[in-house]
């Protein structure tokens, strides 16, 4: 029979770092590249889509379509290191103390996996979950960890991991986390912009 365990998840833009990570490496794209800048008229398309149908996915990835290996290859590492002083002071003390506590800590976040893994290295979380992008066409899903996929992925790893997660706590600041944050005992909401609890 399966056991429960403790579990608390963090979601990662806005609420353990600053600013949003997938945006900021747009704009660290386009000071360091022109590629990005012809798809400016794509762009805007896509911001009209998404106010059209917010959880859309045609426009999540064609947003980024300027995307490709080797423009990831060239600015993720420097883009990384420079985003990893957006985090919040309090971020890394807070997931240490869950550890410290005997809970699994599980970061789930729908920034790409070509940045999010290394930002997040250092915090030592049992898990990480993050959106998975085409290795050839890096603007292009192969899963997006958004919304309720943040909860099938963190109940396919228990499962692979043969237990039941009890989510203790869940930490996020928006609203798109519903589905993660309902199934937590205690929602723990975060201001993006200032990174204290709400």
């Amino acid at each position: 029979m399966l056991q429960k365990t403790d579990v608390v998840l963090f979601d990662f833009d806005g609420t353990l770092s600053g600013r949003d990570s997938n945006v900021e490496f747009a704009k660290y794209c386009f000071r360091r590249s022109i590629r990005p800048w012809f798809y400016l008229p794509l762009m805007g398309i896509c911001g009209i889509a998404r106010w059209v149908h917010p959880d859309g996915v045609w426009w999540r990835e064609n947003i980024r379509r300027f995307m490709t290996p080797d423009l990831v290859k060239k600015h993720a590492p420097g883009f990384i290191k420079q985003h990893k002083r957006e985090r919040f002071g309090w971020a890394k003390e807070r997931v240490q103390s869950e550890r410290d506590a005997g809970r699994k800590v599980i970061m789930v976040s729908a920034s790409p996996d070509y940045l999010l893994p290394h930002l997040v290295r250092d915090m030592k979380f049992d898990a990480v979950f993050c959106s998975k992008m085409d290795k050839k066409l890096p603007w292009k899903y192969e899963f997006l960890c958004w919304g309720v996929n943040k909860v099938y992925v963190m109940d396919e790893w228990a499962k692979k991991n043969k237990f039941i997660p009890n989510v203790v706590r869940a930490y996020s600041d928006s609203k798109s986390d519903m589905p993660m944050m309902e199934i937590a005992a205690e929602q723990v909401w975060i201001d993006k912009k200032t990174g204290l609890r709400k």
